[in-house]
């Protein structure tokens, strides 16, 4: 396998681990590639940034960052240790820098739009005719195959996998660190030198020296506060339902014939759903942006009003919900929408977020995750929850969130059916 070295090291300058250093050829090649170059053109945070004005970091940042923290594993802290295979080294760094490739823009609101895919898009980019693949076939023929192995975890090669995919991975570390400092919430800070100082690779996976126990939990307290306070945010999620309303709107209009005065052509094969590599390659959110922008200016009220709503942040406010009690609530408040000629459609949405901050091993689950072990002193490996008070109390316990979104400002417009939007603000319990 061809391990060719640059003549001297390049390093990027980084803001969360200072820098960045590439020393293999293949590596800095893969970042000069016009699909991994796409990444600065889309945003790790999705629509983050309308409530953390600093969310404005790229899925670029952090896949460099994601490669120099198995960089620094694998050069500094698995070198040489027994259970690690020095053969895996750059198995290990071209999954980590590659494991994002295949988002879109505005990933998770996209995806659900189209029915996209974004790890299935990362193989394909991968494993198809693309500058990725060619760079990545100067390693050797079968190494684009192994590599997207190892991304979409069917890879023998356990220990490299959770490298970039387990509950305390590359992966979970560098976007915690990253999404705290952009964001400028001090939750995801951890201690991540101390986290690398005490991993230790097995044969199927990464083990945690028992000394490093705090720092772990540390970890996952943190993970935990970045879901409800960054990730879960209810503003964010309200760029999001608008996003996503705005998204099915014109994807409807399309397919019911709409004569738009700005042609989506970078769209056509989405709303067709017969989307190809290059189709989707050629989006990013400058690209969707931009259409957002022109659709002001068309004759489909709705079209241009949730676009404009987009742009300039008038997003939807928000209520709690208990669907297990209120859901005759919700259906009441359909037809009152209809009735106040607001279209429920495009202007109601029920929202929901749910995260698990820690899981221990359950075999047969849907999910099954690996725990983390911890290595004792003698040797034993024993599951963290066991032996951590704090995250056995926080095991397995899944918390949800649910929230109805709707725009505000239409509700108070009472020129047009003034006592029934009166009757919706009373049931929303804004009135």
């Amino acid at each position: 396998m061809s391990e060719q070295k640059l003549s001297e090291e390049k390093v990027f300058k980084d803001p969360v681990h200072r820098y960045v250093h590439v020393q293999d050829r293949v590596i800095w090649d893969l970042i000069g590639t016009k699909e991994f170059q796409r990444l600065r053109r889309i945003k790790q945070l999705g629509t983050t940034f309308l409530t953390f004005h600093g969310a404005e970091h790229s899925r670029f940042n952090h896949s460099l960052g994601v490669y120099e923290i198995v960089r620094r594993i694998v050069d500094n802290v698995f070198k040489g240790r027994q259970g690690w295979n020095e053969e895996d080294r750059l198995l290990a760094l071209c999954a980590a820098l590659l494991h994002d490739l295949g988002h879109g823009p505005f990933s998770h609101s996209f995806e659900k739009v189209f029915s996209l895919d974004h790890e299935s898009f990362t193989q394909k980019i991968i494993l198809g005719d693309t500058e990725v693949n060619k760079v990545l076939q100067t390693v050797d023929a079968s190494f684009p195959k192994q590599v997207a192995e190892v991304i979409a975890k069917t890879s023998e090669k356990k220990l490299v996998i959770s490298l970039i995919s387990s509950q305390i991975d590359a992966d979970r570390m560098d976007y915690l660190l990253r999404d705290a400092y952009y964001t400028g919430v001090s939750y995801g800070n951890i201690d991540m030198e101390r986290v690398l100082r005490v991993m230790r690779p097995q044969e199927d996976q990464v083990v945690i020296k028992k000394s490093g126990m705090h720092a772990v939990e540390d970890y996952i307290m943190s993970r935990y506060q970045m879901y409800w306070q960054v990730y879960f945010h209810p503003v964010t999620r309200s760029g999001e339902a608008v996003l996503k309303k705005l998204l099915h709107r014109a994807k409807y209009l399309y397919n019911h014939s709409y004569s738009f005065k700005h042609e989506p052509r970078h769209f056509y094969t989405l709303f067709s759903e017969q989307t190809t590599l290059q189709d989707y390659l050629n989006l990013d959110e400058t690209v969707v942006l931009y259409y957002f922008q022109v659709w002001q200016e068309e004759e489909d009220e709705i079209l241009k009003d949730l676009s404009s709503r987009f742009l300039n942040r008038n997003l939807f406010k928000y209520v709690e919900f208990d669907p297990a009690v209120e859901y005759k609530k919700y259906k009441e408040l359909t037809d009152l929408f209809k009735a106040a000629g607001i279209d429920p459609d495009y202007y109601f949405a029920f929202d929901s977020s749910s995260d698990l901050p820690y899981d221990f091993y359950r075999p047969g689950e849907e999910e099954e995750r690996l725990p983390i072990h911890l290595l004792m002193p003698n040797g034993e490996l024993r599951e963290l929850s066991t032996e951590s008070e704090i995250v056995e109390a926080i095991s397995g316990k899944r918390r949800t969130d649910h929230k109805l979104y709707f725009p505000q400002d239409l509700l108070y417009d009472e020129s047009k059916e003034g006592p029934i939007k009166k009757q919706i603000r009373k049931l929303l319990g804004i009135e």
